[in-house]
């Protein structure tokens, strides 16, 4: 909270944002490493970090990055942008990492300064993201603040505004997980985290950014295919992202009039630091033992396009929706 206090009063005392590096391009001309294979199930460590209140992709045993075809071995080389999201303002909460840190780093390369929000405790994390973002040639403000906080949120948002001036984009993408068997052992405690930050934290956001957003913006939440596939050891998780999908829908009705855009995204399962800091060794073997239809986990970074698309033009006609980018699985909705 001190963080974001900080950078909010060195804006508002009139400090000139940071321009774009001279002479940066949008992505290298020629992709750097990365041998276009996929890890199968085998090719993934059983490793853990439960013990911990959030996950950090920096001490993951084998991280996203150096894996996939988007990303290759110096960070989404591989990614074609094409100035999607040029002069777009934009903000991506749970941007240190992951999925976030996808949406986030594409966006930068497609041309979008982003504001990412995140856990003090996710700070390594959020530094990187930033680099990445500014070796794109964008602008990044790194904005700490745990999203069940009513009025951090708003202070997020009123940051971004008085930098920025407006909001072109919201990817509503921080949530958090727990993976227990048995509802009998989900406590008030963990219960209370999983809604407060999943749904609470959207709708704080949400709510304080809509009244920035111009004609055009888009919103875009990261919704889950555990909505429509219910596992029996995210029950609290699964009702979240189940309201999420609703108020998606919802939303989208009340604001397309305001030619306010909303849609979700519904990842199925993705290497991420959201995965071991919910599960044990035990139930991490499992989940990499049981992959998408398509044989293997997914990637982070085959998950950004889809924000890319929703935020962008070439998603004008699209509202309401849920964009499955899941490996395959056959969901209902």
């Amino acid at each position: 909270m001190d963080k974001i206090k900080s950078v909010a009063e060195q804006i508002t005392g009139g400090k000139a944002p940071v321009e774009p590096v001279e002479g940066q391009s949008a992505a290298p001309s020629e992709p750097k490493g990365g041998k276009g294979e996929f890890p199968k199930p085998g090719a993934f460590p059983v490793e853990s970090q439960v013990d911990r209140p959030v996950g950090i992709q920096e001490d993951m045993e084998k991280k996203p990055e150096p894996a996939t075809v988007q990303e290759g071995e110096d960070g989404f080389d591989h990614y074609k942008p094409a100035g999607k999201l040029l002069g777009k303002k934009t903000i991506v909460t749970g941007g240190d990492s992951g999925i976030g840190r996808a949406a986030a780093v594409m966006f930068a390369m497609e041309g979008a300064d982003v504001a990412v929000v995140y856990l003090p405790e996710e700070q390594v994390d959020a530094d990187k993201t930033k680099k990445l973002i500014e070796a794109a040639g964008r602008q990044c403000l790194l904005l700490p603040q745990d999203i069940r906080d009513e009025e951090g949120c708003k202070r997020v948002i009123s940051t971004v505004v008085t930098q920025w001036g407006q909001i072109d984009v919201l990817v509503n993408n921080a949530s958090v997980m727990y993976s227990v068997p048995d509802i009998t052992d989900i406590s008030t405690e963990q219960f209370d985290r999983t809604i407060k930050t999943n749904i609470y934290g959207t709708f704080f956001l949400t709510r304080a950014a809509v009244p920035h957003i111009p004609k055009g913006g888009s919103i875009i939440v990261t919704a889950s295919q555990v909505a429509y596939a219910g596992p029996p050891m995210l029950v609290d998780y699964t009702m979240t992202k189940a309201a999420l999908v609703g108020l998606v829908r919802s939303l989208s009705n009340q604001l397309l009039p305001k030619g306010i855009r909303v849609n979700a995204v519904c990842p199925g399962p993705v290497w991420t630091p959201l995965q071991p800091a919910a599960m044990d060794a035990s139930q991490m073997k499992e989940w990499h033992n049981s992959p998408a239809p398509i044989g293997r986990i997914g990637q982070p970074s085959e998950l950004g396009p889809a924000y890319v698309f929703l935020a962008s033009q070439d998603g004008s006609f699209i509202s309401g929706q849920s964009i499955h980018v899941n490996g395959g699985a056959i969901v209902n909705g």
